[in-house]
């Protein structure tokens, strides 16, 4: 009784893991790509975010959502 309890939670578990991961990784690509297409007023910074995302691997596409808008050039 007690196993089948302990198998159920894990499976859920998982699945839950699963989907945050999946999602993660659809928003790091999704950073990724928008700072390989945008123009920055400084070009350096295009170099920059995409080593902060590739290398701040939890907060780094957080933290370009947050502060990557103002960095970039607006025509």
């Amino acid at each position: 009784m007690m196993l089948s309890f302990v198998q159920n939670m894990g499976g859920g578990f998982l699945l839950i893991i699963l989907l945050f991961s999946l999602a993660y990784f659809i928003l790091w690509v999704y950073c990724l790509v928008d700072v390989i297409r945008s123009d920055f007023k400084d070009q350096n910074m295009k170099v920059i975010w995409i080593i902060v995302i590739l290398f701040g691997q939890v907060i780094g596409p957080i933290v370009y959502l947050m502060l990557g808008k103002s960095t970039k050039a607006s025509y």
